[in-house]
């Protein structure tokens, strides 16, 4: 490596980040206690004040039973209002238009069931080609559900031939010649396996312009990259809180609406017990009376324990703030590429990712040019201590993750890499 170990070592002591505040697991190989962990895309890692957090949640129930719902600490019954605020500045929305519920594909289906409304012509879902499989099998489940076929309903977006990634000009052409025939828009904010950042605000602009609804999935977006999306009209939104949000697996997931949705009587949606308002619903009517908040797609009461840790990873990204951490993300992942510029050269690897920083959040993905991505990742976690993650068959993620990686993390990855596939040669 011609970048030395010193200098990683030196860049951690100007620009610490927060690794202190996280459980990092022990390595498994190689020469370092701790492991160089970054699948923070895939999931994060434990804030160290998760567990005594959760374990207060738990004592009030021990202590207090039912009455927990109203004499907690932390009061049950409105419990997941404490999340509402941190989550809205996150994601750059107005409280109302958020709230942090169910997991993400079931907030995708419930939202689709009041935005994607087609009507003869237009009945269109867009997509990207590499979009996350889950979104594809909603998307074709819910044109199945609306009678349509889904092989000529969702509309698959690929890169130019050659190229990795979609250009935004590409997206807002379409959308503008297409754009009669589309209902729906739904694209990731940071694409899974390249980690290109999408222009939201362009492409939406250019999706309302062609009178389509606009969503968002920001599974890897949200905590990785700052975020407007009230600013941006964004019809909806929605994410999940266990990569970069670091809420443990399976977390609780979050929603977007916007304003000018909300209250408007004529927009179907499904219903429970947490749809209608607060004030009124231990008068226990039959019918509901909506909040006009996002709220209203609410459907079961919240889950508590689920919700502790959600809690306390919003506090911690309101303690340090998204612009710091997107600063700290440009100069960690641009550390991260020096390095895979040196190991590519004359080895069959290939960075996929943008290598612009306004197009790519903390992540930069290596397609391997021989053998598979998930014996070479079970190889540097086995023989070098670095975790990172694999998408099948030839693709590996590594994402230094501002709040918790580190200089030296990412100079390990990449002399890991190194040595992994030139053994292999």
């Amino acid at each position: 490596m011609r970048i030395p170990e010193q200098e990683a070592h030196r860049l951690d002591k100007a620009d610490p980040g927060h690794r202190h505040l996280f459980h990092v697991p022990p390595a498994d190989g190689g020469r370092y206690p701790e492991a160089a962990y970054l699948a923070g895309n895939s999931l994060g890692l434990q804030p160290r004040a998760t567990r005594a957090e959760l374990l207060a949640d738990l004592e009030a129930w021990s202590r207090l039973g039912v009455e927990g719902h109203l004499e907690a600490e932390r009061p049950w019954l409105p419990y997941h209002e404490l999340l509402t605020g941190p989550a809205a500045r996150l994601v750059g929305a107005l409280p109302e238009e958020t709230v942090v519920m169910n997991s993400l594909t079931v907030n995708l289906h419930l939202l689709m069931v009041s935005f994607y409304r087609p009507a003869g012509r237009r009945s269109r879902i867009v997509v990207e080609d590499a979009a996350f499989p889950s979104d594809s099998y909603a998307v074709r489940s819910q044109a199945r559900f609306h009678g349509l076929d889904p092989d000529t309903t969702v509309i698959r977006l690929k890169p130019r031939p050659g190229e990795e990634t979609l250009r935004t000009e590409d997206v807002t052409d379409f959308l503008a010649a297409e754009g009669d025939t589309i209902a729906l828009v739904l694209l990731g904010g940071v694409n899974y396996l390249t980690g290109e950042l999408m222009d939201i605000a362009a492409i939406t602009a250019a999706g309302r312009a062609a009178g389509a609804v606009v969503g968002w999935d920001l599974a890897h977006a949200v905590g990785n990259v700052p975020l407007a999306l009230h600013d941006w009209d964004v019809d909806f939104a929605a994410w999940c809180s266990y990569k970069y949000l670091n809420s443990g697996p399976g977390a609780l997931a979050g929603v977007f609406v916007h304003q000018r949705h909300l209250g408007n009587p004529d927009l179907p949606r499904f219903e429970g017990w947490w749809s209608t308002e607060a004030t009124t619903r231990f008068e226990m009517t039959p019918v509901s009376r909506p909040p006009a908040t996002v709220e209203a797609w609410q459907i079961s009461n919240p889950p508590i324990f689920a919700m502790g840790p959600v809690r306390t990873s919003l506090e911690l990204f309101d303690s340090v703030g998204m612009p710091a951490l997107r600063e700290r993300s440009v100069r960690l992942t641009g550390f991260l590429e020096r390095l895979l510029d040196e190991v590519t050269v004359d080895r069959p690897l290939t960075v996929v990712t943008p290598r612009d920083p306004a197009r790519r959040g903390c992540q930069l993905s290596v397609r391997i040019g021989a053998g598979s991505a998930a014996e070479l990742t079970k190889r540097l976690r086995h023989e070098h201590g670095v975790i990172a993650d694999a998408r099948e068959p030839d693709v590996v993620r590594f994402a230094p993750v501002p709040l918790y990686s580190t200089y030296h993390d990412c100079w390990r990855v990449a002399d890991a890499l190194a040595t992994t596939v030139e053994q292999d040669r």
